[in-house]
This record gives structure tokens, sequence and C-alpha cells, in this order.
């Protein structure tokens, strides 16, 4: 998992479109990069860990633990899916003991877009940012997941955390998005942004263009020091909830221990 920015968004005094917000000076790796280090770490530790308990089954050290360990190599895979397992599911038990303390932090925003009936039994709610290749791999099966569930409430927390020095194209992405939503527009663009793989702020432009959004109306609301405000909102609240990075899903205010929208989707059916 990555690690939560731990700077808020700062806001330039000069909101217009022409000059996009700085994002926060710290921020994740992104989710794959950070897993596959921290997979290796794990496998390092699986094998110093199997090689501390063979001598409780009864095996030697030396060309035994050679073999044993080649005869066996599931065994290193098993102990580092079971403690990546054990990690995720600690993790989101804080996660959601933060959420049950502080019960406004996951409260209806009129802000956030969302799709969906507002009375729904069951509301999802995705942390997300259009640069995170983790939240664009699963961007698809979540949105035909949706499909399959119109009786459930989809809320979308707009969390640009993959900006560094210069870069703001996150947060400009996330602007974007929201100005789309103000003009009724928000699930093409956000599936479009989604889609696309080399964001830049001027391909940002296009998708907005090609998805009809009013373009004079959108630079006005990416500018705006209210759409600023409410991104800020997200970041705080992301902090506050103890979020590692993104994609992080809650159903019914309970964390998902995986992005896999399988797992968000057993958690819905559990829910209703």
């Amino acid at each position: 998992m990555t690690d939560t920015p731990d700077t808020a968004p700062q806001t330039p005094e000069n909101t217009d479109a022409s000059t996009p917000p700085v994002t926060p000076a710290k921020t994740p790796a992104p989710k794959n990069t950070t897993t596959v280090l921290a997979g290796a770490a794990l496998a390092v530790s699986a094998v110093a860990l199997v090689m501390a308990s063979l001598p409780y089954f009864g095996v030697g050290i030396g060309p035994q633990v050679r073999g044993y360990l080649l005869s066996n190599p599931q065994i290193l895979d098993e102990m580092v899916t079971a403690r990546q397992q054990a990690e995720d599911q600690n993790i989101s038990s804080a996660i959601d003991a933060a959420a049950k303390a502080n019960p406004q932090l996951l409260a209806h925003d009129a802000r956030d877009p969302a799709v969906g009936p507002e009375n729904a039994k069951v509301t999802v709610i995705q942390f997300f940012d259009y640069r995170c290749p983790g939240c664009k791999a699963v961007s698809v099966p979540y949105r035909e997941m949706m499909a399959r569930h119109p009786d459930v409430r989809f809320v979308f927390k707009e969390w640009p955390i993959l900006d560094n020095g210069e870069t703001v194209t996150s947060n400009y992405a996330a602007r974007a998005a929201l100005a789309a939503n103000q003009q009724g527009k928000f699930m093409a663009v956000h599936a479009a942004l989604m889609d696309e793989r080399a964001l830049s702020i001027d391909v940002i432009n296009q998708i907005l263009q090609e998805q009809g959004v009013d373009m004079a109306a959108a630079q006005k609301a990416i500018g705006s020091p209210d759409t600023a405000r409410h991104i800020t909102d997200i970041h705080t609240t992301g902090v506050a909830l103890g979020l590692r990075g993104t994609p992080t899903f809650f159903v019914n205010g309970k964390a998902s221990a995986s992005i896999d929208p399988a797992e968000v989707e057993r958690m819905i059916q559990s829910a209703q």
C-alpha cells in the first residue's frame, strides 16, 4: 500500500484555469510500484520464517533446507499472500475504527459526484486519483459492477495525491471532473479520464470538449476557490481516516481490504 500524504493541498492565490492548483509536495508512490517492493520484502521475510520453522518440523539446515524449499516453492507464495492479506486486513480495521469514531467523515456531501438513488440501502464510496495505476486497472470492472447494481449509491471522492513538484495533472483532472459534474456529464468524463493512459492538461481539456462540456463554464469551475476547497476537504478526510492510498473503497462505512471490485461486490451483497 502507499503512504498517506501528510500535507494538505495548497491553493494558489491566482486560481484561474491557466494556473492549475498546487498539490501536496509529498505524495504516495503508485500502488503497483509499492506493492512490488512490499512483495519483495515479504518474500525475504517468508524465507526467514520458513528457515526458522523448519527445525520444528524436523527438517535440518543446509542441503536439506534447500531441497525442502525447492520441492515446496508454493510455501513461500502462500506465506507472502497470507502475510499481505493480514496486513491489508489490519489496515482496513484501523480505517474502520477511525470511520466509526468519526461518522461525519463519510457523511453525505452534496458536492461529491454520485450515481444511484439517494435513499439506497447500500452506499459505496471510492477515493481515487486519475493517474493512479491501480485506479485505472479496476476502473472498467468497477463500472461494470455499478451497472449490475442500479439500486446502490456510488459516490466518487476526488483525491489527487500523485502530483509532485511542478506536476499538477492529477489535481487538474479532479477539478475538471468536478466541473463536468456541475454540467451533468461526470460519468462520461470520469470514464474517459480513467481510460486515458497519458493524461496531461491539454488531453484533459480535449476530453472535456469531446464529452460536450461547456468549456467556458468548466474553466471557471476549474479555477474556482470552491472547487479547491472541496478537494482540500476530501484530502483532510482521507488523512483523518488514515487512508494509505488510492483506490480505497468503503461499503456502508466499512473499508475494503482489497482494491478488487469482486471484493467490493461481495461486500455489497453482504450489506444487502
